[in-house]
């Protein structure tokens, strides 16, 4: 398995392309491989893997868990959906930047980001479905989101027309607030 990596401008969020087998029968890859991703420093062990189909303008996020704390490699099966990770560790030099790309199915490419960042995405075309494999079990006594419009974060999602948001992330904490909360030492800068 080949993986081609690209470093961000948040320095532990990676996209990854895996290599591509294509012939004219379609094509083939490897979404994961422990031993090949535990040599690139990636995460080789995911415990739970979730998977979502959302309409155009759905937005989801942005989410976080700190208890077990986790991880997600997120990937696009199908359609387009801009991806969203925003550094919430305490001490870090990035703490509230936030890295974003449109990615497509047809791109098959994948967004690593560890626990100590808050994750999201938003559906730019008419329907999504989104993976995302996770380091740490689901804990909903353990996990928050922050506001997805926060001005703080000042994040530059391609809108265009309706939001769908659940009410839960419609009701989501402000920056301020998550950093304000003793949770929030979770997630230290090392």
């Amino acid at each position: 398995m080949e993986l081609h990596i690209e470093d961000t401008n948040l320095a532990d969020v990676k996209l990854i392309t895996p290599g591509i087998f294509e012939d004219q029968r379609g094509f083939f890859f490897e979404a994961f491989r422990g031993d090949v991703f535990e040599a690139a420093g990636l995460p080789n062990s995911f415990v739970q893997s979730n998977y979502s189909g959302s309409h155009r303008g759905v937005l989801r996020g942005l989410h976080f868990q700190w208890s077990p704390p986790m991880g997600k490699l997120m990937r696009v099966i199908t359609g387009s959906a801009f991806l969203v990770a925003v550094d919430i560790r305490l001490g870090s030099p990035t703490l509230g930047r936030w890295w974003g790309e449109v990615i497509s199915a047809a791109q098959r490419k994948m967004v690593w980001a560890p626990a100590g960042f808050a994750r999201g995405f938003y559906v730019v075309s008419e329907f999504a479905e989104i993976e995302y494999c996770c380091t740490g079990v689901y804990n909903s006594q353990a996990e928050s989101a922050i506001r997805w419009n926060d001005p703080q974060l000042a994040i530059d999602w391609p809108i265009s027309g309706h939001v769908g948001l659940s009410t839960k992330d419609s009701q989501a904490a402000g920056f301020q607030d998550w950093l304000a909360r003793p949770e929030s030492e979770s997630f230290t800068f090392s």
